[in-house]
């Protein structure tokens, strides 16, 4: 199943909190926007955030191809019986389109938040239990055990905020099947402090999650890279910014890592209801 979700989902796909809106009255720009994301050929559709398959539903209604994918659905918002019952309605209309991207969230943000592993393994045997197949499901992994559990009980990893070091070591534990999605923040600036600026205001309040901090520290980084919004070389290392070559090289970077596709997240500043669709354009355009 996993060779046939990495040509579904292709090479690139957008990362976008802003698609997930459930404002009624912006439900024909979502479509639009995510048609125009199909035709200008991207595999994938992340949606960022607390995301569920309702937010999926006008966007996968609207296309013919594109995959949508929660980026991540957590596990305490919504049990798995309500994750099978929309899995299989969203199924049953679109069939193979749809991608339950599933995370464990961050204690900071969840009420009840208790042993995350043991609590993931448990909401997989439920999702077992009620149908969702294995093959349709992604884990939001990090830590090695996380990863392993992408590799044993799902079809792979969407990692959020990691570096091609990281990426590189996930796909050693996965192996070659699995599908390896990372996420990747793009700046489409080329002055080195307007850049880095931006990034810091995207990367701060990451920095006082312990699932990414603790993650870092796993993979090289120091406490003193951690402070004052992230060192350079933390900025560096995960966000793509500079001219449109040096973007597209550090796109392939994740690639050559062992990356089967990167998702894309737009950083310009503004706010999540502000649609990046100049800047998609012109990514797809420097992809190729």
């Amino acid at each position: 199943m996993s060779n046939a979700l990495k040509e579904t989902v292709g090479r690139y796909g957008i990362w976008s909190a802003g698609l997930r809106s459930e404002d009624p009255s912006r439900r024909g720009e979502l479509a639009e926007a995510t048609a125009e994301l199909e035709q200008l050929g991207y595999g994938a559709v992340w949606l960022g955030g607390s995301s569920s398959a309702r937010n999926a539903v006008p966007l996968i209604g609207a296309t013919s191809r594109i995959a949508v994918g929660t980026s991540i659905q957590s596990i305490w918002q919504y049990t798995a019986a309500e994750s099978a019952a929309s899995f299989a309605e969203l199924e049953q209309a679109h069939p193979g389109r749809f991608l339950l991207g599933l995370g464990v969230a961050h204690a900071k943000n969840t009420d009840g938040y208790r042993r995350p592993y043991s609590a993931l393994v448990a909401h997989l045997d439920a999702l077992d239990t009620a149908g969702v197949p294995a093959g349709r499901r992604l884990l939001a992994a990090l830590g090695p055990r996380t990863i392993e559990l992408a590799r044993d009980r799902a079809a792979g990893s969407i990692p959020y905020l990691v570096t091609p070091e990281h990426t590189a070591r996930s796909r050693e534990i996965l192996g070659e099947t699995p599908l390896l999605a990372p996420e990747l923040k793009v700046v489409l600036e080329t002055d080195p402090t307007r850049a880095r600026t931006l990034a810091r205001e995207a990367l701060s309040p990451y920095l006082a999650l312990p699932n990414y901090t603790a993650n870092f520290l796993r993979n090289g980084f120091t406490d003193s890279d951690l402070t004052d919004g992230g060192s350079d070389h933390l900025v560096d290392a995960v966000f793509a910014w500079g001219e449109d070559a040096q973007i597209r090289a550090r796109i392939d970077d994740f690639r050559a890592a062992g990356a089967d596709h990167v998702a894309l997240q737009v950083v310009d500043g503004n706010t999540r209801e502000e649609l990046p669709r100049e800047a998609w354009r012109r990514l797809a355009s420097l992809l190729g």
